[in-house]
């Protein structure tokens, strides 16, 4: 097996994931004045989506143990583009509702198993390489909405859009699926008494991973939601200025994500962590103790920039525990972690309304700093690290 190849396969499988969402995102505003969706009618639908997400995580995701990565993977990657054509051609709320959760369970699937997988190519290869491919995700997320935004500025409905992207979605999942790294399904073996008592001291280790990734995801949904409001009302910019901050914050994100793999090398994962949770933190905190707009839009750079690494660097400790379930393992991290995202703006929203904005954008400065002290605990424990090289 091509191992150069097999990394390029699950970096174009992070690519059409990354796309599949941008595209969406960038078309959910069509979509709610297409279906004449109030907010609150809205935010139904894309709940509908995230329990998808949940229910492919924790529930589909575990087949990945059982079967192999690569063999879950595939289908996923194909459902992927199919099933992001539905929404697109949704006459209403329940329609639309019913085609995101089923496109949100192949896109959760699909997560768990691209992880799964990529883990996999970075253990053959031998060195890190784990953010190389959340770089090609984001990339992945920045093509999306391009080509979302194109689509709308030229008039094209969604459906053709979703139909188009969905396409081409399914083509690189064809083509990727010759190259894949396949994944071994996990081996049945008999538990010892020693072994029975290491599953529960895992299970507690992979739940404060989650929670790891949770407090990471918290400061992405803050910077994805509240950013542009919080320049915006808060500091008195213009419209256009406002939008510079989430543009810095995915901008350095996708940069760190790109140096990652050298960063984790030189560092260790402990250490990059630690140092990316203290930049996060000192960044968004001087940026708003500082009170100004330049520092706001430099402050969420610097909190794209520090998030960057972590999710990464957490998934791969996550995999590594126990190399054979590593799909079951992830299923749990991501699975927390994702509730973050879903959460963390909810919650900033709702302390906002109680202390203001700008006091309520500490919660993710004060989450950074909680991974940084926190970073210790992702190393893995010898018994692991004997397990990993068998």
């Amino acid at each position: 097996m091509d191992i150069r190849r097999a990394r390029v396969a699950t970096s174009l499988v992070f690519l059409l994931f990354g796309t599949a969402l941008g595209v969406w995102t960038a078309r959910i505003p069509t979509v709610k004045e297409n279906l004449g969706l109030s907010d609150g009618r809205l935010t139904f639908a894309l709940l509908a989506f995230a329990a998808g997400c949940i229910l492919g995580m924790l529930a589909l995701g575990r087949l990945t143990d059982r079967f192999g990565s690569s063999r879950v993977l595939i289908p996923a990657a194909i459902l992927e583009g199919l099933l992001l054509i539905a929404p697109g051609f949704a006459g209403g709320l329940w329609t639309l509702s019913i085609a995101l959760f089923a496109f949100g369970a192949a896109h959760g699937t699909l997560n768990i198993a691209m992880n799964a997988n990529a883990i996999e190519v970075q253990r053959a290869w031998g060195r890190p390489i784990m953010s190389s491919f959340h770089a090609t995700y984001s990339i992945g997320g920045f093509l999306g909405a391009i080509t979302g935004s194109v689509f709308a500025h030229n008039g094209v409905g969604v459906g053709t859009t979703f139909l188009a992207v969905g396409v081409a979605v399914l083509v690189v999942a064809v083509w990727a699926a010759r190259w894949l790294l396949p994944g071994a399904p996990a081996r049945e073996a008999a538990v010892t008494g020693a072994d029975a008592a290491e599953p529960a001291g895992r299970s507690l280790l992979l739940v404060f991973f989650g929670v790891l990734v949770l407090c990471t995801l918290v400061g992405e949904g803050a910077a994805a939601d509240w950013s542009a409001v919080y320049l915006r009302d808060n500091l008195e910019t213009t419209t256009g200025f406002a939008a510079y901050g989430y543009a810095a914050f995915s901008i350095m994100m996708t940069v760190g994500r790109l140096f990652g793999d050298r960063l984790v090398t030189a560092l260790g994962p402990v250490l990059l962590v630690r140092l990316s949770g203290a930049l996060a933190a000192l960044g968004l905190g001087t940026a708003l103790a500082l009170d100004h707009p330049v520092a706001g839009v430099a402050g969420f750079g610097l909190l794209g920039i520090g998030l960057s690494c972590i999710a990464p660097q957490v998934f791969s400790a996550a995999g590594n525990l126990d190399p054979q379930r590593a799909g079951r393992a992830l299923s749990l991290v991501v699975s927390i972690g994702y509730a973050g995202f879903l959460l963390g703006p909810i919650l900033i929203g709702a302390a906002a309304t109680v202390v203001g904005l700008p006091a309520a954008l500490w919660i993710p400065v004060v989450l950074a700093l909680f991974v940084a002290a926190s970073a210790g605990a992702m190393r893995v424990p010898r018994a692991a690290t004997r397990k990993a090289a068998v």
